[in-house]
């Protein structure tokens, strides 16, 4: 499976869908502090109105002195259905890891197969 609706602009990521409301692709950066979304009825005019929203955003957060990026920690509370938790446990000891090392090995092998 490709990653075929998240296009980079500027070296930023951004998701890319449809909006049947609008009939235009919208995009929408990932990873920053707030809200950077642009829409074009095409691929190259996505990108052109991405860069002026990029821009736009960052521009913004420099004259406010607002940190424009979000920080990930690496911490995540998840949440799973008792069935699934349970079994994950069992695996995790069957394997000699811990919950979290199985969890985060999953994580990772799926963003391998979208990558």
């Amino acid at each position: 499976m490709s990653m075929t609706n998240i296009i980079e602009i500027e070296g930023h990521k951004a998701v890319v869908s449809y909006d049947a409301e609008t009939n235009q692709l919208r995009g929408e950066f990932v990873g920053l502090n707030g809200g950077a979304d642009f829409y074009a009825d095409s691929v190259s005019r996505l990108r052109r109105e991405g860069a002026r929203s990029l821009r736009t955003f960052l521009d913004v957060c420099a004259e406010r002195g607002i940190e424009p990026y979000r920080h990930f920690s690496g911490r995540l509370n998840l949440r799973l259905a008792r069935e699934t938790h349970e079994k994950a446990a069992i695996v995790a000891a069957a394997s000699g890891m811990s919950l979290n090392a199985l969890i985060e090995e999953a994580v990772e092998q799926r963003l391998e197969a979208v990558a």
